[in-house]
């Protein structure tokens, strides 16, 4: 099979706009930085990288007969905004199971930000005291029992959409996605930044970008803090999504870059590297960064310039993934 034989429901504009970061880039006196903008890439709940993902898990949720999207995340996910904007669009229901992920003193985190959009929205949200973890959870499994013994018929999409079969399907397309618009642009990106967490957006971009003929780096920047778990997560969606798509290889080792440093001790705790990031990017460009993810991201690509290990003659490209009405709950780091 290759990616041309899976359904895909359109919920995007079309392709996600890349642009140049020419201030950025001038600050830091070395590569000229580019961003592609998921943030802006649908009209659905401000977008991100989830929207692009829930394409393709879509068809599979309407062939199963589903009349309730049912996910989970920490209480300011970005995911589960977009799995509640997908669902209204479509007239199917959403279960959000929203989880005590990040020790955050903000007052305001569980009703500002992406949890209010959700509700908003019209869907259940469920909120449950447990910890940062991207494996299968109880409390989602509880969830989808609750949609069945309602007479419902839940579609079970996991953390981030990606520990589900189809879940880097939708940045392996980013990929050629990419391709197409550096012939477009007449620049070829040789590095890429990306956070990675939950794993299939990195990993479908290394799976997408393994099939095409020109090497580059993909850096994914961990911002999980369990670094460990993050790695093994990529490698392993990366390696199935290769399979899935065709790819008639085995990734290498060197295909698959997932640094750490930038993340902090815990998961959603923004670090001075975010904050510092966050303004810079802001204060240059009008650019918004969310304080848990593109954050980190950000940081990790900011020194990786400034110490050379990503040479002054390249072209990066920046993921931008969404996130910023997370910035609500956290305004207690920006006064």
């Amino acid at each position: 099979m290759s990616l041309n034989d899976f359904e895909r429901h359109p919920l995007l504009f079309g392709p996600s706009p890349v642009h140049p970061l020419d201030r950025l880039s001038r600050h830091l006196g070395g590569p000229r930085v580019w961003a592609k903008r998921e943030d802006c890439n649908s009209g659905l709940a401000f977008g991100g990288n989830k929207t692009r993902k829930l394409e393709y898990l879509i068809p599979d949720a309407l062939l199963q007969g589903a009349d309730t999207l049912v996910s989970i995340g920490g209480v300011q996910s970005n995911h589960t905004r977009q799995v509640a904007a997908v669902a209204a669009t479509l007239g199917l229901k959403a279960v959000l199971v929203q989880e005590s992920w990040v020790e955050w003193p903000d007052a305001v985190n569980d009703k500002v930000g992406n949890i209010l959009l959700s509700r908003i929205m019209g869907a259940d949200v469920r909120l449950v005291e447990a910890g940062f973890g991207i494996g299968f959870k109880d409390s989602w499994q509880q969830a989808l029992e609750d949609v069945r013994a309602s007479g419902g018929t839940p579609y079970a999409i996991p953390a981030g959409a990606s520990d589900h079969r189809l879940g880097g399907l939708g940045f392996a397309n980013w990929a050629y996605e990419v391709q197409q618009q550096e012939r477009e642009l007449g620049v070829f990106f040789d590095t890429v930044v990306v956070c990675s967490v939950t794993g299939s957006t990195h990993a479908g971009m290394i799976a997408g970008f393994a099939g095409q003929d020109r090497p580059r780096r993909v850096i994914g920047i961990d911002a999980s803090a369990k670094i460990d778990e993050t790695r093994a997560q990529v490698t392993k969606i990366a390696r199935a999504t290769a399979e899935l798509i065709g790819l008639g290889r085995e990734l290498r080792e060197d295909e698959i870059t997932v640094l750490e440093g930038w993340a902090g001790d815990r998961y959603g705790i923004p670090i001075d590297s975010t904050v510092d990031a966050i303004r810079l990017t802001g204060e240059l460009e009008g650019v918004l960064l969310d304080p848990v993810y593109e954050g980190k991201s950000m940081a990790g690509l900011i020194d990786l310039v400034r110490d050379g290990d990503i040479p002054k003659d390249s072209n990066v490209l920046y993921a931008h993934l969404g996130g910023q009405p997370a910035l609500n709950a956290y305004s207690g780091v920006f006064h």
